[in-house]
């Protein structure tokens, strides 16, 4: 996770986000509720979290561009991610985290319906891409539960591995699911 500039960013994340869609889009409504017994969400309800968190992150993403912005130093396009915080990510990797209660799933979305709100979310997402590609916001952080204070460049990374690891879950409920 080692990106160079704001594009890579957006490019792993937009290959997570098919890999996501191809996963949960033709399931039947046994295995999108399935929840196994060592799980506590079942695949709709994680695709449903993964819709919350990113809402969430694109309003954190606002607030940091928006101030960085009035600051108004400028940037190329780089990325800029910490040393810090890739340590703070192979830390993570292994760790099992309680979401907070305000991004539980509610259960009463379809998984259409999530990824419809993804959708939406990512609209923004691309709407706020030109700022991350040209406004300097390094000194402009919002903190994290897990990892700290984080730059906007590290949420937007995050975002995506946020992604892939509920990715890598819904998998495994899967394996365990009906046909």
């Amino acid at each position: 996770m080692n990106y160079q500039n704001i594009s890579e960013i957006y490019e792993a994340n937009a290959k997570i986000r098919v890999l996501l869609r191809e996963t949960v889009s033709n399931l039947t409504d046994e295995q999108a509720n399935f929840v196994p017994g060592e799980e506590k969400w079942s695949v709709a309800k994680l695709v449903e979290h993964i819709s919350l968190v990113e809402g969430g992150i694109t309003r954190i993403f606002g607030k940091l561009l928006t101030a960085a912005e009035a600051k108004g130093g400028r940037t190329g396009g780089e990325a800029k991610i910490s040393e810090d915080f890739l340590q703070k990510l192979v830390w993570g990797k292994d760790q099992k985290f309680e979401a907070p209660e305000r991004v539980h799933p509610s259960g009463k979305m379809t998984i259409a319906e999530s990824l419809a709100k993804l959708d939406e979310n990512r609209q923004q997402l691309e709407e706020l891409r030109p700022l991350f590609e040209s406004v300097e916001c390094s000194d402009f952080k919002f903190p994290h539960p897990a990892f700290g204070e984080l730059t906007a460049h590290e949420w937007l990374a995050l975002l995506g591995g946020h992604e892939a690891r509920h990715l890598k879950q819904i998998k495994e409920v899967l394996a365990q699911a009906p046909s």
